[in-house]
């Protein structure tokens, strides 16, 4: 499903890229990013920020105590997993903490990007359906889309998890009836085709003067 690139309300244009936990999303953004697109990652950016020495970092510490830092003196992320499925208020706590400070990363890389004449930028959001702030800030939203055993699949190739803990991340995330009801463009993502999917990242770009 796609339509035609939107006249963007701003200098550079901005794709939102989503879809669940091994969908291929951010394969198909750093695609995108190589056909000229500026990819910027909020999951990159929520790392950065929850690593030693990241603005997250006396926050948690705060909020949480030191049995969910690490020995370098980051977020202890199996602990923080864990933690957030027992307790859903812990994760809205940490999503307090985090999110404005990727929402604060992000808009300083957009400002730039469009400084330098980018022709497209690519903001890369695991949560753009969950979260519900993002759909004001993009002209289009695509979603990488493929079934649920597809994820599991390459989800415990890529991380070694096991199957229940990976179902139980995608129970936490939105359905894949949400996220293609939030889509103006859906990229199906259902096999291990990569020349498949740079081929629809080719035809996507182009759409957007790449």
């Amino acid at each position: 499903m796609e339509r035609g690139a939107p006249t963007s309300r701003w200098r550079t244009p901005r794709l939102g890229v989503t879809g669940g936990i091994g969908s291929g999303k951010s394969t198909f953004a750093a695609m995108l990013a190589a056909r000229g697109a500026i990819h910027i990652d909020a999951d990159q950016i929520a790392r950065s920020v929850t690593a030693a020495g990241g603005l997250a970092m006396a926050p948690i510490a705060a909020a949480f105590g030191a049995e969910l830092i690490d020995a370098d003196g980051g977020l202890h992320r199996e602990r923080m997993r864990a933690l957030a499925f027992a307790d859903p208020t812990a994760r809205a706590r940490l999503e307090a903490i985090v999110h404005p400070l990727v929402g604060q990363a992000t808009a300083g890389r957009i400002a730039q990007a469009e400084q330098a004449g980018a022709k497209l930028l690519v903001l890369d959001i695991p949560l753009l359906v969950e979260s519900g702030r993002w759909s004001g800030q993009l002209d289009q939203v695509l979603v990488v889309d493929c079934r649920e055993a597809t994820q599991i699949e390459r989800v415990m190739r890529r991380s070694q998890l096991a199957p229940e803990a990976i179902e139980r991340i995608l129970a936490a995330q939105a359905t894949r009836r949400a996220r293609r009801a939030a889509a103006d463009i859906i990229i199906y993502n259902d096999t291990q085709d990569l020349e498949r999917l740079r081929a629809h990242a080719f035809r996507i770009g182009a759409l957007f003067g790449l």
